[in-house]
């Protein structure tokens, strides 16, 4: 029997909340509705007491959760969106992500963004955050990819004493299944080669690691072997692994679905080139959305966002060079 993206983040918070009495969640609609995706389907029943719904005010719910950590307790926060987040965006970044330095305390919370877009969902429920949490200091953020990463990542992320941005897609959460949840997995904070190859790098993560590898399959017919390395996690982001593929390959591109500016596929660039520019063949490539707010009409949404189809175009362009 197979288990789905979701399922695999029901699942973890369902054996956390089992696990450990501090653990709880608080959220809009996830205790008898289930959460707007039902990621919490079941839980409140399963959990009575501890699973809770929150009132509309993202600002009070991540409040609450940092208070509640300082006391001991390992909240999640559940966000219905990854845009609305930015409404709590002054407790993440300068209360729970700066807790620790200022006062030795830890803070201990997760926040699951369900991040990314989907077809009809337009600006305001599409958005890629993971960037904009990852410029501070003091927060962790993840990017899983895959089932088994969605399932151990955040339960890695919930025993973690660090706030934690759990940046988990929204157009994996059916789409993507595995055979069965992982035993084990590789820790936070190292990326894992997805497919090896020898012309070109891919760095990439979320779901633009699937539309990486259909890309690098379709490069594959053409003669070329293409690497694609998923981060995995995007703070802390692992360099090595990324500079040794491109040492493999000489050549690089980072795909990313977030807008373009300031964003992970820049860091990635950057790094590389400070710190493995002899490594290069040629001048490194990034591929994200267009730098425009998310259009809802599903063709222009496709468009908008890195594809196989326009990873295999910016490929052919960067083998050629």
């Amino acid at each position: 029997m197979s288990i789905t993206y979701l399922a695999a983040i029901r699942e973890a918070q369902a054996k956390a909340l089992a696990d450990d009495p501090r653990v709880f969640i608080y959220g809009q609609d996830v205790a008898t509705f289930g959460g707007a995706f039902k990621a919490t389907k079941g839980l409140s029943e399963a959990f009575p007491g501890r699973v809770m719904d929150a009132p509309i005010s993202e600002d009070a719910m991540v409040g609450m959760a940092i208070g509640a950590a300082i006391e001991g307790m390992r909240p999640i926060v559940e966000m219905q969106f990854a845009d609305f987040s930015s409404i709590a965006f002054n407790q993440i970044v300068n209360q729970a992500a700066t807790l620790y330095w200022r006062t030795g305390t830890p803070c201990p919370i997760t926040v699951r963004l369900p991040s990314g877009g989907t077809a009809g969902s337009g600006p305001f429920h599409s958005q890629s955050m993971e960037a904009l949490y990852a410029h501070y200091p003091g927060l962790v953020v993840l990017t899983p990819a895959t089932v088994e990463d969605a399932y151990s990542m955040l339960l890695e992320a919930i025993a973690l004493p660090d706030p934690v941005i759990f940046c988990e897609h929204k157009l994996l959460y059916y789409h993507l299944k595995a055979e069965s949840l992982p035993v084990e997995n590789l820790p936070i904070g190292e990326a894992r080669v997805v497919r090896s190859g020898q012309h070109a790098t891919i760095v990439t993560y979320s779901a633009m690691v699937h539309e990486s590898l259909k890309a690098a399959g379709m490069m594959a017919e053409d003669g070329y072997h293409i690497e694609v390395v998923d981060l995995r996690s995007v703070k802390p982001i692992d360099t090595d692994t990324v500079l040794a593929s491109v040492a493999r390959t000489g050549r690089l591109l980072a795909v990313g679905e977030a807008f373009p500016w300031g964003g992970v596929t820049s860091e990635v660039i950057a790094r590389v080139a400070a710190e493995g520019f002899d490594l290069l063949d040629c001048p490194p490539r990034r591929l994200n959305a267009r730098d425009t707010p998310i259009p809802y009409h599903p063709n222009l949404w496709k468009a908008h966002r890195p594809t196989a189809d326009t990873i295999y175009s910016a490929l052919t362009n960067l083998v050629r060079l």
